[in-house]
């Protein structure tokens, strides 16, 4: 697949799956605008490839963002393709949590979403043509426990996602909602360390295999991708015995503090 002449935006793509993105599509010829926090952390996406130009910017900032997004339709060109990898996670006990927290999650991931999609879907709809890839994550289909504040904010992604998909019918605008089980990079890593308990022990997966799933949705039309080999039976289970699922998972709250696992790096 090539991207040559068009313009990739690519968020959260100074590490984790939105570098990998940035990396990728610049490879395969488009002029990618790669926006993070700050510039410093973009360096390795532009080191990648002269294609790649950086900005910075805080998806929860509505006029830093839309100060960012004018300069890249100035400098770089209308936005052929979004991918949406901003995020966060902080993980804990909702009971235990600062509200403060559970909004910033909420503000990041899915107000950051809103956002970054409407600078961008406009332009797309007037040419009849463009591509939305929207990280969610697993955790918007199956919620546990000390992930509460990143779990609400995935279902809405998720439900945000869907019906942006169904409005963008017949546009010529496609839609993709990725929804990962735990992805190796430096947001688990983070979440790891923050609390060894959030993840349950649960196996992760390579950044590649969420954006090839991304892609093999798109080519087939499909709104959601679920990568892994755990995930969609997961998310079956979460649908037909929901009981069952929840009692695993708190055998799993309630058993002997784990270790951390070695080097493991959600989405």
């Amino acid at each position: 697949m090539t991207f040559r002449g068009s313009v990739a935006l690519v968020t959260g793509a100074g590490s984790g799956i939105g570098l990998l993105a940035a990396q990728r599509l610049a490879a395969q010829g488009a002029r990618v605008a790669a926006l993070d926090l700050t510039l410093e952390s973009l360096e390795a996406a532009q080191r990648h490839s002269p294609n790649v130009s950086a900005f910075a910017a805080d998806v929860t900032d509505p006029e830093g963002l839309a100060e960012a997004l004018a300069r890249i339709g100035d400098e770089v060109g209308p936005v052929d393709r979004l991918v949406h990898a901003a995020g966060i996670c902080r993980p804990g006990r909702l009971v235990e949590q600062p509200v403060d927290d559970v909004a910033r999650v909420m503000e990041v991931n899915y107000l950051g979403t809103v956002r970054t999609v409407a600078a961008v879907v406009g332009g797309m709809v007037e040419r009849s043509r463009g591509d939305i890839v929207l990280l969610a994550s697993m955790a918007g289909w199956v919620p546990s426990y000390r992930l509460g504040a990143y779990d609400a904010s995935k279902f809405a992604v998720v439900a945000y996602g869907e019906v942006l998909a169904h409005e963008l019918e017949g546009t010529g605008v496609r839609t993709v909602v990725v929804c990962p089980p735990p992805v190796d990079t430096p947001m688990l890593e983070a979440i790891e360390a923050a609390d060894p308990m959030a993840l349950g022990g649960q196996p992760s997966i390579r950044a590649a295999e969420v954006l090839d799933a991304a892609e093999r949705a798109l080519e087939r039309g499909e709104i959601f991708a679920f990568p892994g080999r755990i995930t969609r039976s997961a998310i079956r289970m979460r649908r037909i015995a929901p009981g069952l699922l929840w009692k695993r998972m708190g055998r799993i709250e309630r058993g002997p503090r784990r270790q951390p696992r070695h080097g493991a790096p959600p989405a």
